[in-house]
């Protein structure tokens, strides 16, 4: 999340986990105060942008909810004949639609050809714990299959599905549930930075659940036994029957581990696999457009997407 006002709400990011999660819970998630994150100035600043056409969607959900989503589409960019539907991180207790590593990264892949839908998901806050943000992800990537030629114009086979950080976790743990549910995995998964293990700096299953991750993981799946859950954390499970996967990690990332362990795993099951490592970036970085290691990474995307068959 990015740094909130001081003088209005907390900064999370120095606040114990169940002081966040109790304030976030009772208030909502503020508002993200950077004046150049919206539509209009990422357009500014990204003419080629100024195309995309956005439709926010409502997609019956479990539970009686509904999954927030939007699709963008670019009729004047050269068709990439796949799609991707995205979703964003917030440490499983916060994002949003409209954080950069949601809106924009979508804004950018669909002026390339490639057209997305971004969901959202139940948080993790008070009682809400998995497998309930995956069941959205999971009716998200059902209606985008049952809807595709409506929805990106291109066949069900075509649709990757992706997210970062958070979102990692979960299109990777939908992805193993679609598989061992017998039905068709994604045509390709795209993971950035992604957390796949309950001890993501370590890449292990040993949590410490006083630590900061480990409290977060915790917080995730809400018991000690549901850490060891192979659809909350795939690296847990086996790796076979995954799809062609991308992911890419960070230099300075503490995460890093995780990914890298996975991307081993995926390629010793014989899964078709690429590790991409973005010098320089941190994790989180594609939330802020202005990082110069941001546009890297969702050309890195846009160019595998294109290029995995």
């Amino acid at each position: 999340m990015a740094d909130p006002d001081a003088t209005t709400v907390p900064d999370f990011r120095r606040m114990p986990l169940a002081e966040a999660v109790r304030w976030l819970a009772e208030n909502g998630e503020p508002e993200d105060p950077r004046p150049d994150i919206d539509t209009a100035s990422l357009t500014r600043r990204f003419p080629r942008l100024a195309h995309v056409e956005i439709a926010d969607l409502r997609i019956d959900g479990p539970r009686g909810r509904r999954v927030p989503a939007r699709r963008y589409r670019d009729a004047s960019a050269g068709a990439s004949g796949r799609a991707l539907v995205w979703v964003h991180g917030g440490a499983f207790i916060g994002g949003h639609l409209d954080m950069p590593e949601s809106h924009w990264v979508a804004l950018e892949l669909a002026s390339r050809g490639i057209p997305v839908l971004a969901l959202d998901y139940v948080k993790c806050l008070g009682e809400t714990h998995f497998p309930e943000p995956s069941d959205e992800v999971l009716a998200g990537w059902r209606h985008a299959v049952a809807h595709s030629q409506e929805l990106f114009g291109v066949p069900a086979s075509e649709i990757l599905l992706g997210g970062a950080s958070a979102g990692g976790n979960l299109t990777a743990g939908a992805t193993a549930r679609l598989r061992d549910g017998g039905e068709e995995v994604p045509a390709g998964l795209v993971l950035v930075y992604p957390v796949v293990h309950p001890n993501g700096p370590e890449a292990s299953a040993v949590v410490d659940p006083d630590s900061p991750h480990g409290a977060l993981s915790l917080n995730f799946v809400g018991s000690v036994a549901a850490l060891a859950d192979p659809h909350a954390f795939a690296a847990l499970g086996p790796a076979r029957g995954f799809p062609p996967t991308l992911v890419i990690v960070c230099e300075k990332d503490g995460l890093r581990p995780s990914g890298e362990a996975f991307a081993r795993q995926l390629e010793e099951a014989g899964v078709e696999v690429t590790l991409h490592l973005e010098l320089g970036a941190d994790h989180g970085h594609i939330n802020e457009p202005a990082d110069p290691t941001a546009l890297p990474t969702v050309e890195a995307i846009a160019r595998w997407t294109r290029g995995t068959r």
